[in-house]
Formats: structure tokens, C-alpha cells, sequence
């Protein structure tokens, strides 16, 4: 019998959905270096050309990941609707970074694409669930009393402190991954001591995930740094 390009069980059973999460399952398990459609129509068990209705291109499937991460992230934000008061707009804020973290955390061979991949998209082109906490970040801001000019600017801070904590969080590269100790975990034997004393100090940290603690510290600090008119006050920067 001739197998039909979904892997001859069965036309109809894939989804734009089970064709990016079997994308996320392979880089996950493979890393970036290792996506190709024929990959993922490979995990899914069909032919490459089945692929095709779902996701047209590769980078078309770079983009879905992408997608598909932001659509876990507010799955883990789904039983928290948004806050009605509007001096509750830092602890909404928080949330939501922690759900990207945590999403991140989960699959930390992709959160690379999480940070940049949005950026070779145009604005208006990015996938839905990426614009759309871009506007639940810039309408928490807003709600919480803000000019545009103040919401947009502190708007910058923060997707460029999670973003950026998520990317040098997950991707610390270690020189000897099979070892247990700490600096010879990340090769400081290599880094001469008499000319860089201070990577040298804090060398062994590096090795460690600042983690949720962290993360929420620096967004602490950025929400209560004054912007270019006037700082954000915990009742809303009324």
C-alpha cells in the first residue's frame, strides 16, 4: 500500500500545534544545529512534504518555536487574570517574567531563540502570543498611571533584562562539562589570576544559575531606577 505524505496513518492528523512541538522536542534533545523540517517530519514520523501545510519554511518554523514557547508561557499565566488594581502592576510584572524564566528553564537549548529571533522579524509580523505580552507588559505600565513615554521606556528595560538574563542564565558556557568542581568546571586554570583577578574571584559563580532570585532582583531594581522624567512610585507613578 503507497504511504501518503503524513507517514501513511492517517491523513489529517497534524496540526500547525504537533508540528512545533515536535520541533521543540528535537531541539531540545538536539539542540538548534540539528532542526530541519525533515527532522521534525521525522519525529513525527511522516514525510517532509506533510510539513509543508503547517509550516511553509524554515524559518516559518524557527518562528512557531518561538510561538510555541510564548503559548507556555501563558498557560502557566492562565489562572492569573490580570490585576485590577492598578498599584498591583509590579507583582504582574513579576509573573510574567517568571513565566518566560520557568518556560525557558524547561527547555534552555531554545531559550536562545526566545531572545533573538523576534528581533529578525519585523514588529507587526511577530508571532501573536510575542505581541501579546508585549502588550500585557506596556498595558500594566499604562494602567499603572504612566505617560507613553514613561511606559515605553521602562517597557525597554525590562524585555531587555529578562531577555538578556534568560540568554546569559541558560547559555554560560563551562570548559569541562564532566567535572564537579567548580573552577575547573569552567577551565579557570586557563585565565591567568595576575591579569584577571576579578573573573577569577567570581569565576566559580559563573558555574551557577542565579535563578528566579536573581532575576526578580534585577527587575526590582529597574522598576525603581528613575526613568528620563520621573521614577515609577509603588502607587503607580501617580
Amino acid at each position: 500500500m503507497a504511504q501518503d505524505h503524513e507517514g501513511g496513518r492517517g491523513r489529517g492528523r497534524l496540526s500547525r500545534e504537533k508540528v512545533l512541538t515536535a520541533a521543540v522536542t528535537v531541539v531540545d534533545r538536539e539542540g538548534l544545529a540539528s532542526l530541519s523540517m525533515r527532522r521534525v517530519a521525522d519525529e513525527l514520523g511522516v514525510e517532509a512534504m506533510a510539513l509543508y501545510r503547517y509550516t511553509p519554511s524554515k524559518e516559518d518554523l524557527l518562528d512557531g518555536i518561538v510561538e510555541a514557547l510564548f503559548l507556555e508561557a501563558e498557560r502557566l499565566l492562565a489562572d492569573t487574570p490580570e490585576p485590577e488594581d492598578p498599584a498591583a502592576w509590579r507583582a504582574a510584572l513579576e509573573r510574567q517574567a517568571l513565566a518566560i524564566y520557568r518556560v525557558a528553564l524547561a527547555h534552555p537549548l531554545v531559550a536562545p531563540l526566545v531572545a533573538t529571533r523576534p528581533l529578525s522579524v519585523p514588529f507587526a509580523r511577530r508571532p501573536r502570543p510575542v505581541l501579546r505580552c508585549h502588550e500585557r507588559v506596556l498595558g500594566l505600565l499604562r494602567r499603572s498611571g504612566m505617560s507613553d513615554d514613561e511606559a515605553l521606556t521602562l517597557y525597554r528595560r525590562i524585555l531587555a533584562w529578562v531577555l538578556g538574563y534568560i540568554v546569559v542564565e541558560l547559555r554560560q558556557t563551562v570548559d569541562a562539562p564532566d567535572e564537579t568542581e567548580p573552577a575547573f568546571r569552567m577551565g579557570l586554570h586557563r585565565i591567568p589570576p595576575a591579569e584577571f583577578p576579578h573573573l577569577r574571584a567570581v569565576g566559580p559563580r559563573l558555574a551557577q544559575r542565579g535563578g528566579e532570585q536573581h532575576l526578580l532582583a534585577g527587575l526590582a531594581a529597574l522598576l525603581t531606577t528613575p526613568g528620563p522624567s520621573r521614577p515609577p512610585s509603588d502607587s503607580g507613578g501617580r
